[in-house]
């Protein structure tokens, strides 16, 4: 008699766990034949015919992707990898520019990176020479090219800028994957559609969407691209067209202001030459008026 509580109890166990297996199998097949736009199924594993069948909007996309990216980027800022884009210029002066062009481009070559613009405008008599490129250097080679860099001559200035796009980048990932899955959805709808108009409609939505994904993942292409390789534009000028940095004591800033007051009497006297001949003719013409004014006065006074 006392073994009856304890069959029963384990009849009854078994009974309820049979139950609810029966039900979650009739759930999960109900679901996988749901159709989108009205919610409704069959029990043959055919949709019902709603006019137009249903296509899954982004924002259910983003839903049911959100969590897998996340998770993914929680885990990339928690290591400390950040995507940050390095941009910078730089001015050298050397003895030949176009040579210091050349020896530049081999240095950025041999880093690993590229010549992304290259301009050289060799000396003539009017203009000495000078020449500018815009470098994309590895980033992570930035420093050690920047200091071979500077070996090409006398360094003018150097300038370096970081900007931290890891929210972006994580965005347009987040992005990228909700598109990805619904474009993998409409694919697998456009597979049961049972009718042309609801072909035609995700077919149309399906376009619409790969239009999207494609203009995201140029997007991020571009950002990766940016972040992998440094830009920094590199300007060489000839010696003596650059005019030196501040002194950084007394002594040099007296040799630097005698310099100058040199420099300024030279260019006065050079502008005293230019305008002496204007000077003399200005004079001798005034002296030609003066003469003829006075001729005409003596002559009215002997009238």
């Amino acid at each position: 008699m006392k073994r009856f509580p304890a069959a029963a109890a384990l009849l009854a166990a078994v009974l309820l766990l049979a139950g609810c297996s029966a039900s979650g199998s009739s759930n999960d097949a109900g679901s996988s034949v749901t159709n989108p736009g009205t919610g409704a199924a069959t029990g043959d594993g055919t949709t019902k015919d709603s006019g137009i069948l249903g296509a899954p909007q982004a924002g259910d996309a983003a839903g049911s992707a959100t969590s897998g990216t996340v998770a993914g980027s929680t885990s990339e800022v928690a290591s400390g990898q950040r995507d940050v884009i390095m941009t910078g210029s730089m001015s050298v002066t050397a003895k030949d520019p176009i040579k210091a062009t050349q020896d530049a481009v081999t240095i950025t070559e041999q880093a690993g990176g590229r010549i992304d613009s290259r301009t050289e405008n060799p000396a003539t008599d009017n203009q000495p020479a000078s020449a500018t490129l815009t470098l994309r250097i590895p980033a992570a080679a930035l420093d050690r090219t920047v200091t071979d860099l500077k070996k090409l001559g006398t360094l003018n200035y150097v300038s370096l800028n970081a900007s931290d796009i890891t929210q972006q980048t994580q965005d347009l990932d987040a992005r990228i994957t909700a598109l990805k899955t619904s474009v993998d959805r409409l694919l697998s709808l456009m597979q049961q559609a049972t009718t042309t108009t609801d072909l035609i409609a995700i077919e149309g939505t399906l376009s619409q969407r790969q239009a999207d994904l494609e203009s995201l993942q140029s997007q991020r292409n571009f950002l990766s691209d940016q972040v992998d390789f440094s830009t920094i534009t590199l300007s060489l000028y000839s010696t003596g067209t650059v005019a030196p940095g501040a002194p950084g004591d007394f002594w040099t800033a007296i040799g630097a202001g005698w310099a100058a007051m040199v420099g300024a009497l030279g260019a006065a006297l050079v502008g005293i030459g230019y305008a002496l001949p204007w000077i003399a003719l200005l004079g001798v013409t005034a002296l030609i008026v003066i003469l003829i004014v006075r001729m005409s006065r003596r002559k009215g006074k002997a009238a």
